[in-house]
C-alpha cells in the first residue's frame, strides 16, 4: 500500500485526527467519510444561509448571535479539515468528484 493516509472528517474521543490507510477510494470506510463529507458541507451551507439571517435581523439578540457564530465556526472547522484531507489528495486520483457552487454564490 503506497497510497497516502487520507485525514478522515471525524476525530477520535481524545480529539485527535483519524486517518485511513487504503488502496482503494471505493473501499465501504472511504465512502463512508465522502458520505459525512458532504452532509458536512451541506450543513456549512445551511448554517450559512441561518447565520446570515441572524445578522441581518437588527433586533437579533446576544444569544442568537453566540449561537450563530459557534455553529459558523464548528462548520468552519469541518471544512478546513475536508480541505486539508481533499488537498492532501490532490493528483492521487483518490478524492471525490468536485461540488460545484451553490448557484447563489457563482458570478
Amino acid at each position: 500500500m503506497n497510497a497516502p493516509l487520507r485525514l478522515l472528517p471525524w476525530t477520535t474521543p481524545e480529539g485527535r485526527p483519524c486517518y485511513l490507510s487504503t488502496d482503494s477510494a471505493q473501499s465501504r470506510l472511504s465512502r463512508l467519510a465522502d458520505d459525512l463529507e458532504a452532509a458536512q458541507l451541506d450543513s456549512g451551507e445551511q448554517v450559512r444561509t441561518g447565520a446570515r439571517a441572524v445578522l441581518a435581523d437588527s433586533e437579533a439578540g446576544e444569544h442568537a448571535l453566540r449561537f450563530a457564530l459557534t455553529r459558523a465556526v464548528e462548520c468552519l472547522g469541518d471544512v478546513l479539515r475536508i480541505a486539508v484531507s481533499r488537498g492532501a489528495r490532490i493528483g492521487t486520483g483518490d478524492g471525490p468528484a468536485p461540488r460545484t457552487a451553490p448557484a447563489a454564490d457563482r458570478p
